[in-house]
């Protein structure tokens, strides 16, 4: 019928949805990738950015640029201002990770991506030492950080920074403006410690 002509048609001119490679979603309304390409832009567009937080020191394409201000996405560039220690083992500065995890603990800032060319050695680290602000063993971040590194050889490194990272360096914001994934785990966290003292009261 022409009504289904219509709708094949209508499919067929549909934008394709294809993520970056490395994307993945971190947490309700935070999400990871390498750097993006004019394919991802439809698949992007749907997860209404308000932030992208770029850890490394390279300048967005053209492309890139345009399509962040055309969807009103403010880009934080952190990578050109805080980037690489001179010491050989670290992947990443303190100062870089501290600040990052600043933006992505506030909520003003959501929905947020953290991106770096590979989204596997800025970004990885990154969110090896927010695991590690959520209490979670460093094997569950080890694991999780080497299901994005496979391809990589420098993920020794980037778990030596994540065990040695200080969470205290991070300032984060006052309670109403922590993102409400951290608030609804920090209750939860709160509360099994309570009944686990009852038990052993």
């Amino acid at each position: 019928s022409s009504f289904t002509l219509a709708c094949v048609l209508g499919m067929q001119q549909a934008p394709q949805l294809c993520p970056p490679a490395a994307f993945g979603i971190v947490e309700a309304g935070l999400f990871r990738s390498n750097s993006l390409v004019p394919l991802n832009f439809p698949f992007v567009k749907i997860l209404g950015l308000k932030t992208m937080i770029q850890l490394s020191p390279e300048v967005p394409t053209k492309a890139v640029s345009t399509f962040l201000a055309e969807n009103h996405i403010r880009l934080v560039h952190l990578g050109l201002k805080v980037w690489k220690p001179d010491t050989s083992w670290r992947p990443v500065t303190d100062e870089l990770i501290k600040e990052a995890l600043e933006y992505v603990f506030d909520r003003n800032n959501y929905p947020c991506m953290v991106t770096c060319p590979s989204g596997v050695h800025q970004t990885g680290v990154l969110v090896g030492c927010l695991r590690k602000m959520q209490h979670w063993s460093l094997t569950s971040i080890i694991v999780e950080e080497r299901s994005f590194a496979y391809l990589s050889n420098t993920h020794y490194v980037n778990e030596q920074f994540i065990e040695l990272f200080d969470p205290d360096l991070v300032n984060l914001p006052s309670s109403e403006h922590l993102p409400g994934w951290y608030v609804d785990q920090k209750r939860m966290l709160q509360e099994e410690e309570e009944e686990g003292g009852a038990r052993r009261g």
